[in-house]
């Protein structure tokens, strides 16, 4: 009998954990804390063994430090939750996926990234790694699902009427974000749980993943100026230049690898989730950017450390666009690795042609898609999309433009799609 939760609101990766338990012997949950990765596993498994930090796991985790094999016999699936907490349970369990080639044996969830040099084998066709992310609009019930991603590939989406979404509550969105926590609960209360989770990350996550010392101060400032350029393409020294203002030439090789360092742990925690340059298939000698788009892994986290409340974002058009670009991208790249597909960015430094997001699927056909916060918007992001159109070798499957403020899906005469993002779903 599978232990669901009650209350269990019902993920996207669910079917993908379904099918991954009866290819491999052991998958692996990753993900960063409290987007829901243990009560989804929860719902896939028979047993479970709970290794995280409370005096009520203590025991367990005292038996699994001793003899991994002393907590790898219950009924099968098998959860363990934070495995990471004793490392040695990787190779076990893909020592136990050698034995008898069973299928869906185990289920392993963790929070962060373990120290690389106490894990020996890398479990390549015993333990599927998958990656988790905080709720979509889809999923926490924002967005009625009325277009699909995989109709929009295959040019099926009809014109129609859709509720519109007001000002307020796409702010209240942003600000709210994907975790499971807050979904039923006042936007206050919300912001209260994201500073608390940042609270948790400075004070104690930045030492424990590896027990490191660093200083608290410069993560903050780190974690401000990744907020501040929340779905910009900004370099590292950006970034260094906002943590330490009056660094000297002396000074810019160590602030360089503190910025490296501070960027590599808060991608361990899962708290960082770039967007990758889309570079293939364009036929262009000019100037093609390949640095990253900067996103914090929800919105919410973005708005906690800089202390935005929806009101805020209203008074600040230019920062609310900027985060409901955000908050588009989080559910674009759910949606997309739902059904195989991976997002990218294009920018081109010479010209500035760009185009927000571009989903790629599994036999390299893409859609481009810009994202507009007001619909006054919309010539503006049609013409990007036919300068990138002209520009293309292998032109688009699909163009769109998604739109915070529209109350209506359709398909321009001109074949470009026009949808806001509370109608999505893979």
């Amino acid at each position: 009998m599978k232990l669901t939760k009650q209350g269990y609101l019902p993920r996207l990766i669910d079917k993908t954990i379904e099918e991954n338990l009866k290819i491999f012997g052991a998958i692996s949950i990753e993900g960063p804390k409290w987007c829901g990765k243990t009560w989804t596993a929860l719902n896939h498994s028979n047993s479970v063994t709970y290794l995280n930090n409370t005096a009520d796991n203590f025991r367990e985790k005292h038996l699994a430090e001793m003899d991994v094999n002393l907590i790898l016999d219950k009924d099968k699936p098998e959860l363990i939750d934070e495995w990471q907490e004793v490392p040695a349970i990787w190779d076990a369990v893909r020592f136990q996926c050698d034995q008898d080639m069973q299928k869906g044996k185990y289920i392993l969830t963790g929070s962060s990234v373990p120290v690389s040099d106490k894990i020996h084998h890398s479990g390549a066709g015993r333990i599927c790694k998958m990656k988790m992310y905080t709720m979509s609009l889809y999923e926490s019930g924002d967005s009625s699902g009325d277009v699909s991603l995989k109709d929009l590939f295959e040019d099926k989406v009809q014109n129609k009427l859709v509720n519109k979404v007001e000002l307020k509550r796409l702010a209240e969105l942003i600000v709210r974000g994907g975790w499971p926590e807050t979904v039923h609960i006042s936007v206050s209360g919300a912001m209260k749980i994201a500073k608390s989770y940042l609270e948790a990350v400075l004070e104690k996550d930045i030492v424990e993943i590896d027990g490191v010392k660093r200083d608290k101060i410069k993560m903050e400032m780190l974690l401000r100026s990744l907020a501040r350029n929340e779905s910009t393409i900004s370099s590292n020294n950006v970034l260094m230049k906002d943590i330490d203002d009056n660094v000297t030439e002396e000074d810019v090789t160590i602030s360089r690898n503190t910025v490296t360092d501070y960027l590599n742990v808060l991608n361990d925690l899962h708290l960082i989730e770039n967007q990758n340059s889309f570079m293939y298939r364009i036929r262009s000698r000019l100037n093609v950017g390949k640095n990253p788009k900067r996103h914090l892994v929800d919105p919410s986290l973005g708005c906690a450390i800089l202390n935005i409340t929806p009101e805020k974002l209203m008074n600040d058009l230019e920062t609310f666009g900027l985060y409901f670009e955000s908050l588009c991208e989080r559910d674009l790249k759910i949606y997309a690795e739902s059904i195989g597909a991976k997002l990218y960015h294009y920018r081109e430094n010479d010209t500035g042609i760009k185009v927000d997001s571009i989903i790629e699927i599994a036999d390299g056909e893409y859609g481009a898609i810009e994202i507009k916060l007001g619909s006054n918007k919309e010539e503006e992001a049609v013409a990007s999309l036919k300068r990138f159109y002209k520009l293309a070798d292998v032109k688009p499957k699909f163009m769109c433009v998604i739109c915070g403020l529209y109350d209506a899906v359709i398909k321009r005469p001109d074949g470009i799609y026009v949808l806001p993002i509370t109608a999505l779903r893979p």
